[in-house]
């Protein structure tokens, strides 16, 4: 059976291989479920959540030795550090925060389109999950957004984990959803005793199907009912159910092959947490941990030797037919530098293989102009323009939704579709040179492109108001001044 990942094409044509072969719809997706829970592409999509949260490899390292019979055996008197350096987790929220820090803008020509808009798309309640479906996008490779109207008649949006979620494809290409099924945990009850009860929820053309996952089989959800994604009250009347017509889950792509960051960074993330580790272990063994050389010192067993050694730091020294006993150490030199070169070589690597950049950098000294910013940036740009690309095709996609609500709550009738969302990186710039290049293009370009590129901008249409509202302030100042002065003597600048 192939990966759940390559399960696109004609998924009738899937489910008409399944039935000649005596599988129902429902044994079909069963196989599925199984195949999807134990592929090699959602462990990814977990192990990026744990080492996110700090939860690595690394946290599994003993300390070992070579024992009797030549195998392997843990020490546990030695210095066993678990260090982790989590530049993965910075990585996702430098790039997260690169992209998704400032608010992103919506445009459109007509106002009240505009209005609505912003009101769905540009709330900060909107833009908070915006910048998680950024975080599951890195995590897992993809982020999944549901748009669905609330019992208020309200739409509104949930964000699904990239591990939950089984699509299948209509195209290879992964832009058309034929099917989705989302597969969660929660916690429940069997009587007296605690038990976790696996959830599936199928997404399908007419709305939601409920069932519980048990012992691989797929049964109905007693506490929840099959149900469609809209309904219109019919004044008095019995509700009318309507449906979208399409598939109310967006794909959000990290990049077009939904390869999840981790795999471009884990083995590198694993050897920065080694190296620093070991490095640790290195330098906390001290006398008593090296190793000791003996001679003419038997009759002591060398457990109880060392435990001695370690309890009171010395040994007693005796003559042995006249042979001079002694103790001597070998002592391993801890080289710091050369660890020291090996961590920067990696992290170096971390955030070149990562496509992020060194906030620390220090090779522009102290001239950190526009060309340099630009250059220490240029990696980050590369991989936020391949996902801007992906995130602009989702939210067209999920702007139809949103044009079918207000269609369908007839708050607008006629929609203007010609709508840009602008994502305003959070970049480090010199705001100096970018406002005088602003007072340089004056009456070249309009004032609204030149109020949007202001550094100190944040709302393009409300400091527009803002400064209309000023000017209408000043000339009403200057017209009550009509008829101080002698007539002629105060010339407009036009004239």
């Amino acid at each position: 059976m192939l990966g759940w990942e390559n399960r696109t094409g004609d998924m009738n044509a899937l489910i008409r291989q399944g039935a000649a072969s005596g599988l129902s719809f429902l044994g079909f997706l069963e196989k599925e479920i199984k195949v999807f829970l134990e592929s090699p592409h959602r462990k990814t999509m977990i192990e990026a959540e744990e080492y996110y949260a700090g939860k690595q490899a690394i946290l599994g390292k003993q300390r070992t030795a070579i024992g009797k019979g030549g195998k392997k055996e843990v020490i546990g008197n030695l210095p066993n550090n678990q260090l982790v350096d989590n530049m993965y987790a910075m990585l996702v929220d430098q790039k997260t925060n690169y992209l998704f820090g400032k608010p992103m803008s919506i445009v459109t020509e007509d106002e009240k389109y505009g209005s609505e808009l912003l009101n769905l798309l540009g709330s900060k309640r909107f833009m908070r999950m915006l910048k998680r479906l950024g975080m599951d996008s890195f995590n897992g490779g993809i982020g999944w957004l549901h748009p669905y109207v609330d019992e208020k008649g309200e739409l509104k949006f949930r964000r699904f984990s990239p591990s939950e979620i089984l699509p299948f494809w209509v195209d290879s290409d992964h832009t058309e959803l034929e099917l989705a099924v989302r597969i969660y945990d929660v916690q429940g009850y069997e009587g007296q005793q605690p038990r976790t009860i696996t959830k599936v929820e199928l997404y399908h053309g007419e709305g939601i199907s409920y069932y519980v996952l048990q012992s691989g089989k797929l049964i109905p959800d007693v506490e929840k009912s099959d149900e469609s994604y809209l309904v219109q009250d019919a004044q008095g009347e019995k509700p009318k159910t309507l449906t979208w017509n399409k598939l109310p889950l967006i794909a959000f792509k990290y990049n077009p092959l939904e390869i999840p960051l981790i795999q471009r960074v884990k083995s590198l993330q694993d050897a920065l947490n080694r190296i620093t580790s070991n490095f640790t272990d290195n330098m906390e063994e001290d006398i008593r941990n090296t190793i000791l050389v003996l001679v003419n010192y038997d009759g002591t067993d060398l457990g109880e030797f060392r435990h001695n050694l370690k309890t009171y730091g010395a040994v007693k020294v005796r003559t042995v037919d006249g042979i001079q006993g002694d103790v001597k150490s070998l002592q391993i030199e801890v080289n710091a530098e050369n660890y020291k070169a090996i961590i920067d070589i990696i992290k170096k690597a971390i955030v070149s293989n990562g496509r992020g950049f060194d906030a620390k950098e220090d090779r522009f000294g102290n001239n950190p102009n526009e060309l340099n910013l630009k250059s220490m940036y240029s990696e980050i740009d590369l991989d936020a323009n391949m996902m801007e690309t992906e995130y602009q095709a989702s939210l067209e996609e999920l702007l139809w939704f949103v044009n079918a609500y207000l269609q369908f709550g007839k708050k607008l009738t006629e929609l203007d579709e010609k709508v840009a969302f602008i994502f305003n990186r959070d970049i480090m710039i010199s705001e100096s040179g970018v406002i005088t290049d602003i007072r340089n293009s004056e009456g070249i370009l309009s004032h609204e492109t030149l109020v949007g590129q202001h550094p100190y901008v944040d709302d393009v249409q409300a400091e527009l108001k803002r400064i209309a509202k000023e000017r209408e302030a000043n000339l009403k100042d200057f017209n009550s001044y009509e008829g101080v002065f002698p007539k002629g003597s105060v010339k407009n600048e036009d004239e």
